[in-house]
């Protein structure tokens, strides 16, 4: 972050850097979830359902690649190791369902953890409304798609 950055920004840059990479870790624990949940799934329209995941487990991977650039462009780093993701986190792993064809189960598991993370980026943006533009920014745009995930797979259960 630049000097004129930092002295602009009305929040301690350091705090805001370890809540971006608690969210960071939870975008890589909903990744791994979502894309292991669209190899596994089986059943009738099994292939529906692991497109969905598939689409989704890629936009977790991309917010974990936008928080990453911005907890560098802030000073910091991004979690490093891959077993402190989940210690790091907002959030324990989104646990599959044990039946691969569990789809309410698979619903349940998607829904639950995108109403996390509709909190998390909801807080983000409010502590940073205001303060860090840029932060603020990429935060409003991860929370309006993890509200589209979220809807996505509501609607399934309709």
């Amino acid at each position: 972050m630049g000097k004129q950055s930092i002295k602009v920004a009305a929040l301690d840059v350091k705090d805001l850097i370890k809540d971006l990479n608690k969210a960071y870790c939870d975008e890589w624990l909903a990744y791994y979830s979502w894309w292991y949940m669209a190899r596994i799934v089986t059943g009738p329209g099994y292939e529906d359902m692991s497109e969905f995941l598939e689409k989704i487990a890629k936009e977790e991977e991309e917010h974990a690649d936008e928080l990453a650039n911005r907890i560098i462009e802030l000073g910091g780093l991004p979690i490093a190791n891959p077993m402190e993701i989940e210690k790091n986190a907002n959030a324990p792993y989104p646990k599959p369902p044990k039946e691969t064809n569990d789809y309410k189960g698979i619903i349940k598991t998607v829904t639950e953890a995108e109403a996390g993370a509709i909190d998390v980026y909801n807080k983000l943006a409010a502590k940073t409304q205001g303060k860090d533009h840029a932060t603020y920014q990429l935060v409003c745009h991860i929370l309006s798609e993890e509200i589209k995930h979220e809807e996505m797979f509501e609607d399934l259960l309709d």
